[in-house]
């Protein structure tokens, strides 16, 4: 389990940043320049995801349960998550969809992150869905009190609108028959 807590402190730790000194983060990208900043945050942030695999995977090995899920939970779960890719795809897709949502890609980690943890009850889960979720409301909040980055994105389109939900809709089901079992050896449906 601290391999779990060790990565998410890396991992959420620099995604964190801004949130609670977004001066401090414009003082040493001022500092070092701003490719080396976003290599060493890069590395970090990498090695926390890394750790967050290895940790969250050694948990499952030996679950600490705190509540046992209902089953029906599974059905608003895999609802909750159907909004995730389109809205992940908003973030860089932006259009009517991107608009509405503000921080897109916010928003598909609370939905993610919430999703979860309506299936799983496991201590290991908590920490790891519930961290996630956290960040994502804690950096929503952040947003109203700091300065807007510009992120990479095509251009606006209402084109962009029918991409971001084909295409969302196409990651889910791949995901949701394929990727997740592969990836995380849980199929979502049985």
């Amino acid at each position: 389990m601290s391999l779990l807590v060790i990565g998410l402190v890396l991992f959420l730790g620099t995604h964190s940043i801004s949130i609670f000194s977004w001066r401090w983060r414009d003082a040493m990208v001022a500092k070092m320049g701003e490719m080396p900043f976003k290599g060493v945050y890069s590395l970090l942030a990498i090695a926390g995801l890394v750790l967050i695999v290895i940790g969250y995977g050694q948990a499952r090995m030996d679950p600490t349960w705190l509540w046992q899920p209902p089953a029906f939970m599974r059905h608003l779960a895999m609802l909750l998550v159907l909004f995730v890719f389109p809205a992940l795809l908003a973030t860089y897709f932006p259009g009517r969809i991107q608009q509405v949502l503000k921080h897109p890609m916010l928003a598909a980690v609370k939905a993610w992150a919430l999703a979860h943890l309506l299936v799983n009850g496991t201590l290991a889960d908590l920490l790891l869905f519930g961290g996630f979720l956290a960040w994502a409301v804690a950096d929503r909040i952040s947003f109203k009190h700091r300065p807007q980055r510009a992120i990479p994105q095509l251009p606006g389109s209402k084109a962009n609108d029918v991409i971001v939900i084909v295409g969302g809709l196409l990651l889910y089901a791949a995901f949701a028959f394929w990727l997740h079992p592969i990836l995380f050896g849980v199929p979502v449906v049985r």
